[in-house]
């Protein structure tokens, strides 16, 4: 597969149920398989209802047209650059199909989507451990944010800072 031949669509209300095996099959890569909760009925409601993510798949048009890769991704905002952004927050390629250009696709894709809409940039996370997509990434001439540490507040604790 050459890069001009990628194939991508974007995911509709009925690829929910593939959405979240991609979500599961990623959880498994990461090591992190029950930290999962996401159902079928949120996904639909948070990306179909509520709009605040979107999903485009990777297309293997030489297999039977069969989705091999997902990404998910929302706008964020930089004030610095008083524009919006695109934050990826999962990209995952079955390891069968990894090496023949799916990923860079799917970055592609969304650096090209990024690019239309007037965004800024295009920023992810990855994982310290996971040589295989540091490599790739910086591949593709990403750069990491090495200063910056990722903070989070979920569950009890976000309960607790909302009530003060």
């Amino acid at each position: 597969m050459h890069e001009t031949e990628f194939a991508w669509r974007r995911a509709t209300r009925e690829d929910v149920p593939l959405i979240l095996e991609f979500i599961h099959h990623l959880a498994q890569y990461e090591r992190m398989d029950n930290e999962v909760v996401a159902t079928e009925a949120l996904l639909e409601e948070w990306l179909f209802e509520k709009k605040v993510a979107e999903v485009i798949f990777a297309v293997d048009e030489e297999n039977g047209n069969r989705e091999v890769g997902f990404a998910l991704f929302f706008h964020n905002f930089s004030t610095f650059l008083g524009r919006g952004g695109i934050y990826l927050e999962d990209l995952f390629v079955h390891p069968e199909a990894r090496g023949r250009g799916f990923g860079k696709g799917l970055l592609r894709t969304l650096a090209k989507i990024a690019i239309e809409r007037g965004c800024g940039r295009l920023d992810w996370c990855c994982l310290d451990w996971n040589e295989p997509s540091i490599n790739f990434y910086r591949s593709v001439g990403a750069k990491p944010l090495d200063e910056w540490t990722t903070w989070r507040l979920t569950g009890d604790t976000l309960k607790e800072v909302a009530r003060g």
